[in-house]
């Protein structure tokens, strides 16, 4: 029976996601008992650091498990930025800091203080799925600055200034990138910092994966234009803090306040008790390095072990700079990555995110953020699919 009630043009206008069929497929084939290595989940596999949990325990024990400021609790927008200027030479006072709940809400907070109707926004492509339809929301246009595998998917500022209309308002970057893990260099940034400053736009700088970086020197673009700048990051991705949902975002004052202002309408404060489990990865720098560095290393050799093996079976493969994923060129299996998706999941049992929503045509997602037994069993099996396939041609 349809519903009596008509539902929004914003609503509406949402893209339904080109990977819900590849995924229905995969929950489906594992409730059938078969065996399904995810290579999908954008997240750690790696269990939340000890000191963290503790954090939380004595808050939850404590009686910290009230309504915080909106904007979150002093001592976490005070360690945030302490760690932005230590880490990132970003001079971002405590009340030019708020926390959201996962770093989603901080865009969805700064993309809705900041765009109109009618606005244009460039966003290098290959992007994360969410940032064009966040923007779409606004009834501002995301505009896609192409980017390529040839090159590792690095930015040309040149061609990014040549989409600068009068209607364009900010630029989103991602550094280190999902899907691509490219680590824009500085004078990358810097360029892309002139271009604001001189068209007058906003940068919205997505940093979540800022501490998994391999070969590469990652830097804050706000250090090239601190009044352009809105620094967004989070807790999920370098404390493998997925489930607790803090993001942060640090910028100018007037951006920070309107966004807060949206917050205490819609979500309010972001958890307490996740907030004092934050705060400890902030504080207790030894233990939270300690993690970071055992990380890295295991990410490091897994990024190694599956972008070789993905080239050595002729499916071409950048070898990503940082974050924990990689693009694979799968046009050898089908020139179509939604078809290329379904085949690999199966006739191979592995499930990858196809490139569409990506704006990757040809090209599928998959995540190393898995153990290297995962990655060396789902190599023995895209082998094998090639072969059968080169047998049946």
């Amino acid at each position: 029976m349809s519903s009596p009630f008509l539902l929004s043009a914003r609503a509406l206008s949402l893209k339904p996601s080109s990977t819900v069929a590849v995924t229905s497929r995969a929950l489906e084939l594992k409730r059938a008992g078969v065996d399904v290595i995810s290579m999908s989940v954008g997240e750690p596999d790696f269990d939340t650091p000890g000191h963290v949990k503790a954090a939380a325990i004595h808050a939850i024990e404590s009686g910290k498990t009230k309504y915080t400021a909106v904007s979150g609790i002093p001592e976490l927008r005070e360690a945030i930025s302490a760690k932005f200027k230590r880490e990132n030479g970003l001079e971002y006072a405590p009340d030019a800091v708020t926390v959201t709940s996962g770093g989603k809400q901080a865009l969805f907070n700064a993309f809705f203080a900041l765009l109109n109707p009618g606005d244009e926004v460039l966003i290098p492509a290959p992007y994360w799925v969410s940032y064009p339809e966040m923007v779409a929301l606004t009834g501002a246009f995301p505009v896609p600055v192409p980017t390529h595998a040839a090159n590792g998917f690095q930015l040309d500022p040149q061609a990014l200034e040549a989409r600068v209309t009068p209607m364009t308002r900010m630029i989103v970057l991602n550094s280190p990138g999902n899907p691509t893990g490219a680590v824009f260099p500085p004078e990358v940034l810097k360029a892309v910092a002139e271009v604001a400053m001189r068209h007058n736009l906003m940068i919205v700088t997505d940093e979540m994966y800022e501490h998994l970086v391999y070969d590469a020197q990652q830097v804050s673009i706000g250090t090239f234009a601190p009044e352009h700048t809105l620094t967004v990051n989070g807790a999920s991705k370098a404390y493998a803090m997925t489930g607790w949902r803090i993001g942060y975002a640090g910028g100018p004052k007037a951006v920070i306040a309107a966004m807060n202002a949206l917050q205490s309408q819609s979500t309010s404060n972001a958890s307490s008790v996740s907030q004092y489990a934050a705060l400890a990865a902030f504080q207790q720098h030894e233990e939270t390095t300690q993690f970071i560095g055992m990380a890295l290393k295991a990410y490091r050799q897994r990024r190694d072990r599956i972008v070789a093996g993905l080239n050595a079976l002729g499916l071409k493969t950048p070898t990503p700079q940082g974050a924990f994923y990689v693009m694979a060129d799968t046009t050898r299996i089908h020139p179509d990555e939604l078809e290329a998706a379904r085949i690999i999941l199966d006739d191979a049992r592995v499930a990858v995110v196809p490139g569409t929503d990506f704006a990757a045509p040809g090209q599928v997602r998959l995540s190393y953020a898995t153990s290297m037994e995962n990655i060396e069993e789902v190599l023995r099996r895209l082998g094998e699919l090639l072969e059968r396939r080169a047998q049946q041609e």
